[in-house]
């Protein structure tokens, strides 16, 4: 491998590292929170939903960055994006809906009305938006967007396995529930925060 090579190759795992950890779009910019907080009770239903999540946020980024790049821009249509692009979100949602309805119908059923709800996850859509502010080529797009979606994942995930765990203690009423939910969403945004300015592509 080259040295060009070698350059682009790390440019790549630095944009999915900072749009993961340095930039988490649920930790960071709070995107995302309401299917968060009704999916992240069980540490299954929360790998379900990220996984789901983080498949429409890199296959949507890199396709939304072809349809600006070569269809919006060139015929001089930029202002349509977000119709596009929710359009496109919508389309691979529903195509995960069915092959997730196929194979397992356990998490289908598990996720619920959450799992068509992708569709309007503030998430993916703001990921879309975000790349069209940076100088990427495509794979550095896709990058971003895999990078952003794993970050959703993850931190779903660890919500939901804490959450599952503290379901078992002796909580004050008035800290059950969603309450006790933002607390830790709070705690670890501060931990989140240390990753900043580490990376930033």
């Amino acid at each position: 491998m080259d040295l060009q090579n070698m350059n682009f190759f790390v440019s790549l795992v630095l944009i999915f590292t900072s749009a993961a950890f340095t930039d988490n779009i649920l930790l960071a910019r709070f995107l995302g929170m309401c299917s968060c907080l009704a999916i992240s009770k069980k540490v299954d239903t929360s790998i379900g939903l990220g996984g789901a999540v983080m498949f429409v946020t890199a296959s949507t980024t890199a396709f939304n960055y072809l349809m600006y790049k070569y269809v919006l821009v060139p015929l001089g249509i930029e202002y349509l994006r977000l119709l596009v692009f929710i359009v496109i979100i919508a389309a691979f949602t529903q195509l995960l809906e069915m092959i997730i309805e196929r194979f397992s119908e356990k998490l289908y059923y598990a996720l619920g009305i959450f799992l068509p709800l992708i569709t309007v996850n503030c998430a993916i859509l703001g990921i879309a938006l975000f790349m069209l502010n940076k100088p990427y080529t495509f794979w550095q797009a896709f990058a971003f967007g895999a990078g952003g979606g794993f970050g959703w994942f993850l931190s779903i995930t660890l919500i939901g396995g804490i959450r599952e765990k503290i379901k078992e203690s002796d909580l004050p009423k008035g800290l059950e529930g969603p309450a006790i939910t933002l607390i830790i969403i709070g705690i670890m945004s501060l931990a989140f925060v240390g990753f900043s300015g580490m990376l930033k592509i």
